[in-house]
């Protein structure tokens, strides 16, 4: 069974997020939309045609999404099989979140790693994820 497939996303937290974003834009060219986050588009080449995208974004401080993790980041996981992951994950003993979420963009679930990093795993959905 594949796993990890490659990097869904980046997330980290900020004290003022607008603030970092405006630099993010300004100094790095970081093309941030009105969601406040940005998409970067790729492609896994020419074995498989298939188009991608690795989303990048800041959290306020506060934020929750990332608990029970203190981290101030989160990375998101592309994956071809969350059900299965996630069953082997509890089976090889690991720290699942037993929440599964599924929408539009796909499938979520979490998982800690041995340092109480949050992981977050996603399976895509089969019609491409659009900005």
């Amino acid at each position: 069974m594949a796993r990890v497939t490659g990097i869904g996303g980046i997330f980290f937290k900020s004290r003022n997020p607008e603030a970092l974003r405006e630099w993010y834009r300004l100094h790095l060219g970081v093309d941030i939309k009105p969601w406040g986050g940005a998409v970067f588009p790729w492609n896994e080449g020419a074995s498989t045609g298939a188009d991608g995208v690795t989303v990048w974004n800041i959290f306020p401080a506060d934020t929750g999404y990332f608990a029970p993790s203190e981290a101030a980041f989160m990375v998101n996981y592309r994956v071809a099989d969350l059900r299965a992951l996630l069953d082997a994950l509890r089976a090889e003993g690991c720290n699942v979140d037993e929440k599964v979420e599924e929408s539009e963009l796909g499938r979520f679930g979490w998982v800690l790693d041995p340092d109480g990093n949050k992981v977050e795993l996603w399976e895509p959905p089969v019609a491409p994820v659009k900005e």
